[in-house]
């Protein structure tokens, strides 16, 4: 059966963006055109490859097992065309990265606009995601995670900080009325505001001064959804609500304003920072090579030159 490239990419355009209006978006094309790709593509197999609503776009049980076997093909031939990029004065193309929030606000700002300004050839598509993915399922070039979340057969190098803190903190108000924690087990009879990661995970704090390690799971009024629901628990610490322990870099601006002030920064643990990651059983795409390049290139201090802040 001679089948129609054309309609073999509107297929999985849509099933990757799980619809046909996010799909026309994601290819710059229009969302009829796709839907009347993939009906040409039904008719000539004689199956129907999605279930359609006037809600949602969800694959067939075939859809599902062509999209398996399509996938690594289309992938591979992006690949092969690809390589016309190395014959370029200035590379194009399009880099998609799956990071954490934490990543989004405190490492690509030093490194983003930058790399634009020095590639305008190059588009970048940041996806913020907090638990680890599949970059390739994804159909994402690479992503950024630190080292316990990275599978063994991933390529990683160092991106932004090499080194960073968590740290505790809380308002003037509130330790002025429930009092300064002076040792981290006193956090267990305070307001401790946490987060909850979606595979339901509850992180424990973990502190440690010398050779001391101590971890808690302290209670409190508040339970976030990491990434989207940090800059709420921060605005809650900042207004009274209770103590919050996040990255020293995220929480620094406010410690700068007064707005919060350090606890038990003599326990904060140190832990190495984070990486970008990427298959290593694949070519690497051009733009994602030009990104690398830039991060290896990109100076960093190994350490921050912060002065460590006065515990409360």
């Amino acid at each position: 059966m001679k089948l129609d490239l054309a309609t073999i990419t509107a297929f999985v355009t849509v099933a990757r963006a799980g619809g046909f209006r996010e799909g026309a978006r994601l290819s710059n094309g229009s969302a009829s055109r796709l839907s009347d790709q993939v009906r040409r593509l039904e008719s000539q197999l004689g199956v129907r490859l999605f279930n359609r609503s006037t809600r949602s776009v969800a694959l067939t049980e075939a859809g599902e097992g062509l999209l398996q076997r399509l996938s690594p093909a289309l992938d591979e031939m992006e690949l092969a065309l690809d390589v016309v990029n190395s014959y370029r004065d200035r590379p194009v193309g399009t880099l998609k990265l799956n990071v954490p929030v934490s990543a989004a606000r405190l490492v690509l700002p030093d490194i983003i606009p930058a790399f634009l300004a020095a590639y305008p050839g190059i588009r970048v598509e940041i996806i913020t995601e907090e638990s680890f993915v599949d970059v390739l399922a994804e159909g994402c070039d690479a992503g950024i995670r630190y080292d316990e979340s990275l599978e063994q057969d991933m390529i990683a190098i160092p991106i932004g900080p090499r080194s960073q803190r968590f740290a505790a903190a809380a308002s003037p108000g509130y330790l002025k009325q429930h009092g300064i924690p002076e040792h981290p087990r006193d956090l267990l009879d305070h307001a401790c505001l946490r987060g909850r990661f979606a595979s339901g995970a509850l992180h424990p704090w973990e502190f440690e001064r010398g050779d001391e390690t101590i971890e808690l799971n302290p209670t409190g009024p508040l339970l976030v959804r990491p990434g989207g629901g940090t800059d709420l628990a921060t605005v809650a610490a900042c207004q009274g609500t209770g103590i919050l322990y996040l990255f020293e870099d995220w929480l620094q601006p406010y410690f700068d304003s007064g707005a919060l002030v350090p606890v038990l920064s003599d326990w904060w643990p140190r832990f190495p920072g984070p990486k970008l990651y990427y298959p290593g059983r694949r070519l690497v795409p051009t733009p994602l090579r030009t990104f690398i390049d830039f991060v290896k290139s990109h100076p960093w201090p190994s350490h921050p030159a912060k002065e460590k802040p006065h515990s409360a």
